[in-house]
């Protein structure tokens, strides 16, 4: 489902205008990287959780070459789904894979 797909479900749902459904959901997905890239933890209760990890430096394997390379350490943004939001996904997994 790509960005717009969302405004549109989001604009049936709540009535609003396309463009003003659009200003919202950029408004959403914009303070949650302006957070999560300034360190800040994002909790949505029954969705799950936006942070940023450390990852220690170490070294890699370039696949193409083979060579080794240093890689430093650096942030990744990570995302941990609620319990409630990984019952519904393997529900609605489980139903089409019984059928």
């Amino acid at each position: 489902m790509t960005k717009a797909e969302i405004v549109d479900e989001i604009a049936k749902v709540t009535g609003l205008t396309k463009i003003e459904t659009k200003s919202v959901v950029d408004g959403v997905f914009d303070t949650i990287k302006e957070a999560v890239s300034s360190g800040k933890r994002i909790e949505l209760r029954g969705f799950g959780v936006f942070k940023s990890k450390t990852r220690k430096p170490r070294m890699a394997r370039n696949p193409k070459t083979g060579e080794s390379v240093q890689l430093n350490e650096r942030a990744v943004p990570v995302f941990k789904p609620s319990p409630e939001f990984l019952k519904m996904v393997n529900l609605n997994f489980n139903s089409k894979n019984n059928k």
